[in-house]
């Protein structure tokens, strides 16, 4: 009992002590068009990064660039390779009878293509034709 003599409630009529709030029902959605779906199905992507090079000339000499395979800074190296160019010299020099010449292209930097690759781990680069 309380100070004035009266009870606080009725003991049919005390509150819970906690009691959840009662779930509340929703309505139903609105129907939607043929072939839509309001949640569409999780879709796995597959990302594909293709690095291309960033313009860097190569030319007949080593030259400073990212490698694209390991990502090194690196000076290329070139190899010399005889092309279709180098031939043709070869052959004109014979035609022309400078025979003991011949040899010459094959033995010349500027008449073979430079094949540029990284000296990290070997990969091609590119290369210049003369």
């Amino acid at each position: 009992m309380n100070d004035k003599g009266r009870m606080p409630y009725p003991p049919q009529t005390q509150p819970p002590p906690y009691a959840p709030p009662a779930p509340q029902a929703y309505p139903e959605p609105a129907p939607q068009p043929y072939g839509f779906t309001a949640n569409p199905p999780p879709t796995t992507s597959t990302v594909t990064v293709i690095q291309v090079p960033t313009g860097t000339i190569l030319g007949p000499m080593s030259t400073c660039v990212t490698c694209p395979s390991c990502h090194a800074v690196v000076h290329t190296r070139v190899d010399h390779e005889p092309s279709s160019r180098t031939h043709m010299f070869a052959v004109l020099l014979c035609i022309f009878g400078l025979w003991p010449c011949c040899l010459f292209p094959y033995c010349m930097d500027s008449c073979q293509n430079s094949m540029h690759y990284c000296p990290a781990c070997g990969s091609y680069l590119g290369s210049y034709k003369n």
